[in-house]
């Protein structure tokens, strides 16, 4: 048995958690799904039948984990070899950014994309401020910056580079020169390469 079980449908953030897979250079087996073909099992995973979802087999005991956010630190944690956890020094912008990403950048983009409008009064009251305020922020870390941490990539450009790549490539996010030049680099990952193609072959129809 792998060490990993992984459950996941090819056209769906579990694209991140693959690609963290492979930076660690982690032992799996996926379970290919559709939004279609979800085992009413699958909820005894993740109650709510949402995708990726990782399963630990370690020590006799099974380890369930999702959040896309959560999956790569864990697996950062639990593969030291890759060097992809933060180092003390880095681990205050490793933690800020990836936290970062999956609150207010994501409550940014769904909120714009909802056309939900914050009212200026109100600002205060959502975790993101204003889609503006919370894309300044990112373009102005990423401006003098190669990765989240500083010149080293560590796993948290995984999920982060996961947000900016996808929010670039459906126009979610602006183009800003910081946020393309840090898309190229991530892009150039072989190991965000390797799993792509993993994905992208599966959501090729079937021949016949």
């Amino acid at each position: 048995m792998a060490d990993f079980t992984f459950y996941t449908v090819a056209m769906s953030r579990g694209q991140i958690a693959r690609w963290a897979l492979h930076e660690a250079g982690a032992d799996y087996n996926t379970e290919m799904m559709t939004w279609e073909t979800r085992p009413k099992s699958f909820r005894a995973i993740n109650p709510m039948n949402k995708v990726p979802a990782l399963v630990h087999h370690h020590n006799g005991h099974d380890h369930v984990i999702t959040e896309c956010a959560a999956i790569c630190h864990y697996l950062a944690e639990t593969h030291p070899g890759p060097e992809l956890a933060p180092t003390f020094e880095e681990k205050a912008d490793y933690l800020r950014w990836l936290f970062f990403a999956a609150g207010p950048l994501e409550q940014a983009v769904v909120a714009k994309s909802m056309g939900w409008e914050v009212p200026e009064d109100r600002s205060g009251m959502a975790g993101f401020g204003s889609f503006d305020l919370t894309i300044d922020a990112l373009d102005s870390w990423l401006t003098d910056r190669q990765f989240v941490c500083g010149d080293r990539f560590t796993m948290a450009d995984v999920y982060v580079g996961s947000q900016v790549d996808w929010g670039l490539q459906f126009g979610t996010l602006p183009e800003r020169d910081s946020l393309t030049a840090y898309r190229e680099r991530i892009n150039a990952r072989p190991a965000k390469q390797e799993a792509n193609a993993i994905d992208m072959a599966a959501m090729e129809p079937a021949d016949g």
